[in-house]
């Protein structure tokens, strides 16, 4: 019998003590899909309870590629809580982290709530306030950064930071489905992609999460929600004196330093 809370607090160690650790489907083989949501929720509760704050959703898995890849026809989904918050053009010490990584990606605000499970990406538009480029670290905290899919869902998509960008732009204001990216580190372009790679369109993203979340009798995605819809870019992992920015079609840039 899996003591999801016991793993739980294993991840929740792995990450405070920046110490890799083996997967759990290395300790049992049957570790499926719904057990890797279930260690999720209770290293959610455990940081709620130690006096975080849940602040964000985000999705993974979100390209048909990688979904191809790990044989699943979903994206999966985690949280972003207060601490993970870094401020454009800010700050990130190495030490805090594993083996952390960044991507490119677009986050959502909403302007109204949105509940499945027959929402489309359209009416995500009509439902949201402001569109934000932002980058994600991601970090995860398994050794190599090597896991199977239920090892990533329990610990909550390898959910590290994010930065949002400074500027916020209305979602008809740009072509959602048609923005370039270009991410360089130290200058030197490292990674690209158009954000159609996002299920043809990052607001197909919250659309599916707002569908996942109903399936799994949860809340609704309220007002005011911010959504992480998932890499435009590979992750590219990153190193000590690295500065990093993102440059978005229509949407300018968002950077942050390593230090």
């Amino acid at each position: 019998m899996i003591d999801y809370r016991s793993f739980a607090d294993y991840l929740m160690k792995a990450e405070k003590q920046k110490q890799a650790v083996s997967c759990i489907t290395d300790q049992h083989s049957h570790f499926d899909l719904s057990m890797g949501y279930k260690v999720q929720q209770e290293l959610v509760n455990l940081k709620v309870e130690s006096g975080h704050q849940v602040t964000a959703y985000k999705m993974g898995l979100t390209s048909p590629a990688k979904m191809k890849q790990m044989n699943v026809s979903e994206p999966i989904y985690g949280y972003i809580f207060d601490y993970m918050n870094v401020p454009d053009k800010g700050k990130i010490k190495i030490e805090d982290f594993i083996h952390p990584k960044v991507e490119a990606e677009v986050a959502f605000i909403l302007g109204e709530d949105i509940e499945g499970p027959d929402i489309t990406g359209e009416q995500v538009l009509q439902k949201t306030e402001w569109v934000i480029p932002a980058l994600e670290i991601i970090d995860s905290r398994y050794k190599d950064f090597r896991f199977r899919l239920p090892d990533v869902i329990a610990d909550n998509t390898s959910a590290s930071r994010i930065v949002l960008g400074n500027q916020r732009f209305r979602p008809y204001d740009v072509p959602i489905d048609l923005i370039g990216v270009s991410l360089t580190i130290n200058g030197e372009a490292r990674a690209s992609g158009e954000s159609s790679a996002v299920l043809g369109n990052p607001a197909n993203s919250v659309a599916m999460l707002a569908s996942m979340l109903y399936a799994e009798g949860k809340k609704k995605l309220k007002k005011g929600s911010v959504i992480l819809t998932g890499g435009i870019t590979e992750a590219v992992l990153l190193e000590k004196e690295d500065r990093v920015a993102a440059r978005y079609d229509h949407m300018g840039e968002v950077s942050f330093d390593v230090r």
